[in-house]
């Protein structure tokens, strides 16, 4: 019994962090909120713990109002992050007859949401938690306002794909593409990567492109352009190799930076360098 609390307990104890990188980078693509709600790593800690090992900028993304709403507030405070705000593909399905309020709620916030708001996501479809036609048919009416605002606000499209390949290139290519589109999370093979890179994307790589079974996925990250390519936490979850199974955090990103340099068989300085500037590409700017 006591083996058994003691690893439950480790799934909830962040790692010890790795040797820091040879340049600094950016995690595309984090949940500081729900790292403290998983670990109790406060958000300036885990900045600090970040920047200690050299993923300087950071992106917090936000997944309904009132986390969105924090986004902002953090980006504000810490000049290491910048803020990404929507209504995640899940909760626009859950939501029902109140979404419409939701989103001009969310349309009011993206109007005055300053220079630290830098993207609209996650946003995007989830064929995998919501499986129901009507679910899917809120996600669908939920992600064409999140592309018509990102339009409109010349802000990133960061998009949430699970088991919906087909029905996001569909939808983006019916309302019109953005200038800055973020695959979050990438989970496609080569064949999608391509379709998504013929649209200008850029793929952001997590965690699980480190994991034995997923050889599609390093097919995909082998395959693309260096100034395409972002590297991504998505914390507390997605935890690379070694320490998949234990909370996530931006500063063990350099886990899957490192692993990305060896399967791509380029510098590791350089691909560090080359991550800093394509994510300050992909989110308008350097912060």
């Amino acid at each position: 019994m006591a083996a058994r609390s003691t690893a439950r307990a480790d799934r909830y104890t962040l790692a010890d962090a790795p040797e820091p990188l040879p340049a600094p980078v950016a995690d595309s693509h984090t949940h500081l909120d729900a790292v403290r709600e998983m670990t109790g790593l406060e958000p300036a800690d885990a900045i600090a713990r970040a920047v200690g090992v050299e993923v300087t900028r950071l992106v917090q993304v936000g997944t309904d109002l009132a986390s969105s709403r924090w986004a902002l507030e953090l980006a504000a405070a810490h000049p290491e992050v910048v803020a990404a705000v929507a209504i995640h593909p899940n909760d626009a399905a859950r939501l029902d007859d109140a979404l419409p309020d939701a989103l001009d709620d969310l349309a009011t916030l993206v109007a005055a949401g300053g220079t630290r708001l830098r993207a609209i996501g996650e946003t995007g479809l989830d064929h995998y938690r919501t499986r129901e036609p009507e679910g899917q048919r809120l996600q669908r009416h939920s992600f064409a306002r999140h592309i018509a605002l990102a339009r409109e606000h010349d802000l990133t499209l960061v998009i949430h794909d699970r088991d919906a390949h087909a029905g996001i290139l569909d939808l983006l290519d019916a309302e019109g593409v953005p200038d800055r589109v973020v695959m979050h999370c990438f989970s496609g093979d080569a064949a999608f990567a391509r379709q998504c890179l013929d649209r200008g994307a850029y793929l952001s790589f997590p965690g699980p492109v480190t994991y034995k079974p997923n050889d599609a996925l390093r097919e995909a990250a082998a395959i693309t352009p260096a100034d395409r390519l972002l590297v991504e936490t998505d914390a507390p979850y997605l935890t690379p190799v070694p320490l998949r199974g234990r909370p996530n955090a931006s500063y063990l990103m350099p886990w899957t930076v490192r692993y990305l340099a060896e399967l791509r068989g380029v510098d590791l300085a350089e691909l560090c360098a080359s991550l800093l500037d394509n994510t300050f590409a992909a989110f308008g700017g350097r912060w």
